[in-house]
């Protein structure tokens, strides 16, 4: 029998399996229209998908014992088509390999304990599941993204009950982003977004407790033989109580007026970096320290939402767009999976002199402050195009002071990227030549840099 949201690929290997057979004696039953989609280092793919013609749909049905009805309401990819299947072979039971994230949305594996309890077997499944919807609340499991090359399935959460517990809480947020015509995939994205972000900060983060022990706990007793691996498989499942809480935080109309209040209301400021909105934010979160952090954060996700709230709020967003949508979600914001992650890993363990080795060799204070400054400029560029309305004189003020505070934390980010990259062992004569300094600047920057560290 099928699993709900199982990939077609899945069941194929679970039904030859079930006869004794390797997959690929039972994938000959198919004629197959490309390769199966494999990682870099040739091994095949967990999520990749299968997509079949007519034919090929009734002889998997037949192969199942199983109608097709009950097939098509199980599997989320049964009845799409390709380009690929409709080309000659009429009649023949034809088959094209496809990446099944591409296809319906996220794969992750499936609880092999499930699966045992229902099938017998305890094998392999893939399944579409969603982020919100990973834990098998029944066996503690947080199942993994299936399309990473990395040999873990499952993560063991029974030591962190608070997962689970938020996966429920889910449930009645998604329910809230309906009521408030939000779709609740596009809330969770963002929070996710936001919850990313902190997350690669967190290594900077002093006061911060309670994901380093989630990290333990999910690795087993102790990430320190591994902590960089550990903190990209584990990222998901550690911060999803956070993901869900900022999700349900940013929801709350209480929240938007908070957001209202710091702007200014009716007399327009910057927002404070004492703002009521990240206090109770931090608050929410468990971490009363937190609001000081993430208010003197520039750029990002969060400061995205909030600059649309308060655009809402003035009337000032224009016509319907990406500009005015709170759950908008920018692609430079949008956070890297954990196969993305997993790839620069492997890459830079392979090549341990080539000066790739950035988050190793730079402190993750002086990576935060970098990333800060980046992200301020390009919000500053970005206040540049709103800037461009009004009476002559009062636009051009407006660029040029955004242009100005966007050039001067450009400047401070190249000049630490500068003494970073030094400090991580990269020769000098490439800093220059890479930052495009004239003769005698590296040495100013150095200076300028530890004078300001020292005074």
């Amino acid at each position: 029998m099928p699993l709900a949201g199982e990939t077609t690929a899945s069941l194929i290997a679970r039904v030859a399996a079930g006869y004794g057979l390797e997959s690929r004696a039972l994938l000959s039953a198919w004629r197959w229209l490309n390769h199966r989609p494999r990682h870099d280092g040739g091994a095949p793919r967990a999520d990749a998908e299968v997509l079949l013609n007519a034919p090929g749909r009734r002889m998997l049905a037949g192969m199942c014992g199983v109608d097709p009805q009950v097939l098509a309401r199980a599997l989320p990819s049964w009845g799409w088509e390709d380009a690929k299947l409709a080309t000659g072979g009429v009649g023949e039971p034809r088959a094209v390999w496809r990446v099944g994230g591409a296809v319906v949305g996220p794969v992750a594996f499936g609880c092999r304990l499930c699966v045992a309890r229902r099938t017998g077997a305890p094998v392999t499944a893939v399944r579409y599941v969603p982020r919100w919807d990973r834990v098998c609340v029944r066996h503690g499991r947080w199942g993994l993204d299936a399309d990473a090359d990395q040999r873990l399935e499952y993560l063991d959460v029974r030591g962190v009950p608070e997962v689970a517990a938020a996966q429920r809480r889910w449930a009645g947020v998604a329910r809230r982003a309906v009521r408030a015509g939000a779709r609740p995939e596009r809330v969770f994205a963002l929070a996710q977004a936001v919850v990313a972000r902190w997350w690669e900060q967190a290594l900077g983060w002093e006061r911060e407790t309670i994901w380093p022990r989630r990290l333990h706990q999910v690795a087993g007793g102790d990430a320190g033989g591994d902590l960089e691996r550990w903190r990209i498989v584990g990222r998901d499942a550690v911060v999803f109580p956070e993901v869900v809480a900022v999700a349900a935080a940013l929801l709350d109309p209480a929240m938007a007026e908070l957001v209202w209040a710091d702007s200014g209301a009716g007399r327009p400021r910057a927002l404070p970096a004492d703002g009521a909105f990240c206090r109770v934010l931090g608050e929410r979160m468990g971490r009363p320290w937190l609001g000081a952090v993430i208010a003197v954060d520039h750029g990002g996700p969060l400061l995205a939402w909030m600059g649309s709230v308060i655009r809402l709020r003035r009337g000032a967003g224009g016509p319907p767009g990406y500009d005015n949508d709170p759950w908008w979600l920018r692609r430079e914001h949008q956070p890297a999976s954990m196969a993305a992650h997993l790839r620069v890993l492997g890459k830079e363990k392979k090549a341990p002199g080539s000066g790739t080795m950035w988050r190793a060799a730079v402190p993750a204070e002086q990576r935060m402050m970098i990333s800060s400054l980046v992200d301020g400029a390009q919000e500053q560029l970005i206040q540049t195009r709103r800037a461009q309305t009004g009476a002559s004189a009062e636009a051009a003020r407006s660029l040029l002071r955004c242009l100005s505070h966007g050039a001067a934390l450009l400047d401070q980010a190249l000049q630490r990227t500068v003494v970073a990259a030094v400090n991580a062992g990269v020769p000098p004569q490439d800093v220059v030549q890479w930052a495009k300094l004239p003769p005698g600047a590296l040495a100013d920057a150095l200076k300028a840099y530890r004078d300001a560290e020292d005074g």
